[in-house]
């Protein structure tokens, strides 16, 4: 069967849109409440620090994609700094957070549907939208793109609009009553400890950066324009993050009125804007379980893509891309396929899956940077140290502090996805006697 190749077709701002599509703009109202209640109404200086510590760690995927500007991200990296069998078993436990996000968000679009439409089936919703997501990843990564653009642009309007009503009922006396007040970052129940912890449950907002570098051979000159775009989708979407938590937070000083701050979005929406503008703020979330399906879909498509151009899963099936549509095609269809499994998934589940896989990516991207820098002996300037060692350290040590927070369930189920990696990486290299098999990018260009 003759297969294609990956067309560079892709522009700095549709993949920063993809990366922000990933990421979800208006996630900070679901987790608005849960914050706000546990840093004493600080959220948006929680997100500060989460965007800094976020930021080092997109630094160290910046730098990784210009050495290696390829689309296996993570598994690329690890497998070419340190080692071929543990860049596999990144890339394999990374495959949960791109795997299952795609499901995470046909649960979302089946929760807040049903909730609208309650006499259609629920499988329906999960199915309408599974099909969606893999026939516009099927056929062009630019149409692809573009529709995620426009999604990304529809919650950023909705939280322009958010923005608009909370200054209006502000200065009609909502919240604190003073639309210039600090209050929201600085205040008198303002602890460390508690914002620290705040940080760390927002810093799982930031997931998703680091999908951008799957599009590296998507992209003419990836070396100068990936970067860029990680840059730029985690700066994006922490100023998002923080000017619509600040605003929430003027409009919100505390926690009272909700009646479920776990649950606090719906509140937010009515409170602020009233059934109508409920309404639109609902069509904004949906637009955003839509674009970061559409652009967790194409991430994973990609990341497979690579290990099997590797010949460490089915070359035939997974290194396939479409010679009319330069896709990864089979592979579209086949997380089409596993992303059904949301029909029999519960969210928490799903969820928890995720950040094993994201966590574990951001680890070793930071230790490849640190690796890479001692091979090559590039630490001994100050630049060179601040770049490659200090940065990349603060980062480690920002996502250790996640590893800590990580819950229960999904260290377990992660170590159980690891743990099967591990049984397959065994058995394809006969008990780690062989290398595994490695794709040369050079020799294809």
């Amino acid at each position: 069967m003759q297969t294609g190749k990956l067309k560079r077709s892709l522009n700095l701002w549709q993949i920063v849109l993809l990366g922000v599509g990933y990421m979800t703009p208006m996630v900070v109202f679901d987790t608005f409440g849960i914050v706000s209640e546990l840093t004493g109404g600080h959220v948006p200086t929680a997100y500060v620090i989460a965007l800094v510590a976020m930021l080092f760690t997109a630094a160290s995927y910046g730098k990784m994609v210009k050495i290696y500007p390829q689309a296996g991200s993570s598994y690329t990296y690890t497998q070419k700094t340190i080692n071929p069998h543990l860049g596999f078993l990144v890339g394999w436990s990374s495959m949960l957070d791109y795997l299952f996000l795609p499901m995470v968000n046909a649960i979302l679009t089946k929760i807040y549907l049903t909730a609208l439409f309650p006499e259609v089936a629920p499988w329906i919703w999960v199915v309408a939208f599974v099909l969606l997501m893999t026939g516009i990843n099927l056929f062009n990564v630019n149409f692809a793109a573009n529709f995620n653009s426009f999604l990304v642009f529809f919650q950023i309007l909705v939280i322009i609009i958010f923005v608009a009503l909370v200054i209006k009922g502000v200065m009609h006396g909502e919240g604190t009553g003073d639309v210039s007040s600090l209050q929201p970052f600085i205040g008198p129940h303002l602890e460390t400890s508690t914002l620290i912890a705040g940080a760390t449950i927002l810093c799982f907002s930031f997931l998703g950066f680091d999908a951008v570098t799957t599009l590296s051979e998507e992209t003419p000159n990836p070396a100068k324009t990936i970067p860029r775009a990680i840059f730029l989708t985690a700066l994006i979407g922490g100023v998002l993050f923080v000017a619509a938590a600040f605003f929430t937070q003027l409009f919100f000083p505390d926690v009272s009125r909700f009646n479920d701050p776990e649950a606090a979005s719906p509140e937010i929406a009515l409170f602020v804007g009233g059934k109508l503008f409920q309404s639109i703020f609902l069509a904004g979330t949906l637009c955003g379980t839509l674009a970061s399906g559409l652009a967790s879909h194409a991430s994973v498509s990609r990341l497979l893509y690579v290990m099997g151009r590797d010949q460490m899963i089915s070359k035939k099936l997974f290194g396939f891309v479409h010679p009319k549509y330069n896709t990864p095609f089979f592979n579209v269809i086949f997380v089409g396929a596993i992303s059904l499994v949301a029909l029999f998934l519960d969210l928490v589940t799903a969820t928890s899956l995720i950040n094993f896989g994201a966590l574990m990516a951001f680890t070793f991207v930071n230790i490849c940077v640190i690796v890479h820098a001692i091979r090559n002996k590039s630490f001994h300037t100050v630049k060179g140290f601040l770049a490659n060692m200090l940065f990349p350290i603060i980062g480690g040590a920002s996502v250790f502090i996640l590893w800590l927070n990580l819950e229960m369930s999904s260290l377990i189920l992660g170590t159980v996805w690891a743990g099967i990696g591990i049984v397959y990486l065994s058995y394809r290299t006969k008990w780690f006697t062989e290398s595994p098999p490695l794709f040369s990018f050079e020799e294809a260009q």
